[in-house]
């Protein structure tokens, strides 16, 4: 495994993570105008919390919490990074960050018959519901003390 190291996602990390985000194979982003900058700061602080991932301290993954409904709003990996294993950590920050708020239980939605479909459901998250033909969801339970 190579030395990643993980903290709190700030403002200046958004240009990389907006990068990561729009080199990703899967769960392509068809219009990158549905996520512009304003989001990605919102859910920093004041609708979730957000981290990143960096190797030799270039940014090669990040993960976002979002605190109104409990979800994970975003994980992704650089495609050049893929299985150095950032995304478990990554996914765990956002999921623990969560319960220390009070959820009881953290929901995703992720596109089906995928590598990060079948990344979740290795993760131990439960497989739910179609949404519709492409999206299927995923529930964690708070882990019992």
């Amino acid at each position: 495994m190579t030395n990643l190291s993980f903290r709190r996602a700030v403002s200046a990390d958004i240009p990389a993570m907006q990068v990561i985000r729009l080199a990703v194979k899967e769960n392509v982003l068809n219009n990158p105008t549905r996520v512009p900058v304003q989001m990605y700061e919102d859910y920093l602080d004041q609708l979730g919390r957000g981290w990143v991932c960096e190797e030799q301290g270039k940014i090669i993954g990040f993960s976002y919490a979002a605190s109104a409904d409990a979800s994970i709003w975003a994980l992704f990996v650089s495609p050049d990074a893929e299985g150095k294993g950032a995304g478990a950590p990554l996914l765990k920050l956002a999921s623990d960050w969560l319960f220390s708020q009070g959820h009881q239980k953290v929901t995703l939605g992720t596109e089906a018959n995928t590598r990060a479909d079948r990344f979740y459901a290795k993760q131990g998250w439960t497989r739910g519901e179609m949404k519709d033909a492409i999206e299927v969801f995923y529930t964690l339970e708070r882990p019992q003390d």
